[in-house]
């Protein structure tokens, strides 16, 4: 019985990291766009406030998603691979 419960736990997990690792894709590409929409209204002489502290909440937020993707990893006691690394702007 233990053995079974602790495959579904593992089982979950995978499933969790599955999600997670998709949230972690999607803010990198979040990010990327972010960017991207940046660049093109600094050359077209827009504001960039508003633009910037929405890519600043994305930062945020793909902290806590590579923790998570992270911390469930450590759950299943597998090796965390070498990843983009993620690039956090100057303060």
């Amino acid at each position: 019985m233990l053995d079974y419960l602790q495959s579904a736990h593992r089982e979950m997990q995978l499933r969790h990291l599955e999600e997670a690792e998709r949230h972690v894709a999607l803010g990198a590409r979040h990010i990327a766009e972010q960017e991207d929409r940046i660049e093109h209204l600094a050359r077209h002489g827009h504001d960039l406030a508003e633009a910037k502290k929405l890519l600043d909440n994305f930062y945020s937020c793909q902290v806590l998603h590579v923790q998570h993707r992270d911390r469930i990893l450590r759950e299943l006691s597998v090796f965390v691979p070498e990843g983009p690394e993620l690039k956090l702007p100057a303060s």
